[in-house]
């Protein structure tokens, strides 16, 4: 096994043992990589959370000059809550040529190829410097990135390239479809379920919203263009989560659901988002003719953009020639690389592991994905020394 081989796998433990799951703090895992990168020289900076419970980190090796290349990953998880798992997801378990557990594929291995070549980063004459840029809370509308490129764009030189880590199976991912999220609040009024012009039920007023929400995808879905890159193309629509009532008798106090719309162009987005707005304030307004106390809230809880293909940009050109990777593929996932993008840092997405082994039980990476991830970051480093 070659020397950054063995770093990686042994770095790639360490940081799985980390339950970095998103409602948790990441803090354990940053201060970990704060010591590991001091025992090296290396001054890191921390961008904490507004509440302080998490943090980003970024950190310059090399030269401070322009032209350098940002290696950015999120550091939290997907939880592993009642996923059938047949090893500890804490714990980085090798089968058959493959490695286990949270975060293998999404994405730990990425943060661990790239700890591991600090020393050889630091041992070459690199001409231009090397940033690492790890975030919190991606899983969740990637909250904690923006912050972190804010004190980015301020402190460090102007850097021609920002590689987004996220599972690519090392091909290079020229853009992602843009998330926005959305709580749906409903509130009605309690009465008994036969006095229905006594009450409001607050799940019965919310499917309408619900159904507006599976119009649109439909209609979306009819609509979008099949030469797009995207799988599947156009805006995608989702209610991922519904709950409110009390009981069977009772009409419903509250509801709340929460959806996402995940699309390619921001226009479109934004016309999504007004319809969907507005038919929420009309249901507001007949809901409080009924009952004052009653209404619907839309709360947009994430709006992170899409990443926009540029073939031609220093970091499509850097990418493709580590990888030798010519092909033209997009991202149906969002990533932090739209946003990145959105404060002028050319971008693109190439990282180890893929994104159908991401967020399973029994998550998992082929160990040649670290091999190969290993022979991009000595490449890297060689050509940032010339």
């Amino acid at each position: 096994m070659s020397s950054d081989i063995s770093a990686t796998l042994a770095i790639l433990e360490r940081l799985i043992a980390f339950d970095t799951t998103s409602r948790n703090s990441n803090l354990t895992l940053i201060a970990w990589v704060e010591d590991f990168l001091a025992a090296r020289g290396v001054a890191s900076r921390r961008v904490l959370s507004p509440d302080g419970a998490k943090a980003n980190l970024f950190a310059s090796i090399g030269p401070e000059t322009e032209g350098g290349v940002v290696l950015s990953g999120h550091t939290d998880v997907v939880p592993v809550d009642g996923q059938p798992w047949t090893s500890d997801p804490w714990a980085l378990t090798e089968r058959n040529g493959k490695l286990f557990g949270r975060g293998a594929a999404d994405m730990k291995s990425f943060l661990a190829l790239a700890l591991a070549h600090v020393d050889a980063a630091r041992a070459a004459k690199l001409t231009r410097p090397i940033v690492l840029a790890f975030s919190y809370d991606e899983e969740i509308g990637c909250l904690g990135a923006p912050s972190m490129i804010a004190r980015l764009r301020g402190e460090i030189p102007a850097p021609s390239a920002v590689i987004v880590g996220e599972p690519t199976e090392m091909k290079v991912v020229s853009g992602h479809k843009g998330i926005r999220t959305y709580i749906v609040d409903v509130g009605g009024r309690e009465a008994h379920s036969s006095q229905v012009d006594q009450g409001v039920s607050a799940v019965m007023e919310a499917l309408p919203l619900m159904r507006l929400v599976q119009e649109m995808a439909e209609e979306a879905r009819a609509g979008a263009d099949i030469s797009s890159p995207f799988s599947p193309p156009g805006a995608t629509m989702t209610i991922g989560l519904v709950e409110g009532g009390t009981a069977v008798n009772i009409l419903a106090r509250r509801c709340q659901f929460i959806w996402d719309l995940r699309c390619p162009d921001e226009a479109e987005a934004e016309a999504i988002e007004a319809r969907f707005f507005e038919a929420a304030a009309r249901s507001d307004a007949a809901l409080k003719q009924r009952a004052p106390e009653a209404f619907v809230r839309v709360t947009r809880r994430s709006n992170t953009p899409p990443l926009t293909p540029e073939i031609e940009s220093p970091a499509e050109t850097l990418a493709r020639a580590l990888t030798g990777d010519n092909g033209v593929s997009a991202a149906s996932y969002a990533a932090e690389a739209g946003l990145f993008q959105r404060a002028g840092f050319a971008s693109v997405i190439c990282g180890p592991g893929s994104i159908a082994q991401a967020h399973q039980p029994d998550e998992w990476i082929e160990r040649t994905q670290i091999e190969e991830g290993a022979a991009f970051m000595r490449r890297l480093i060689a050509r940032l020394s010339a």
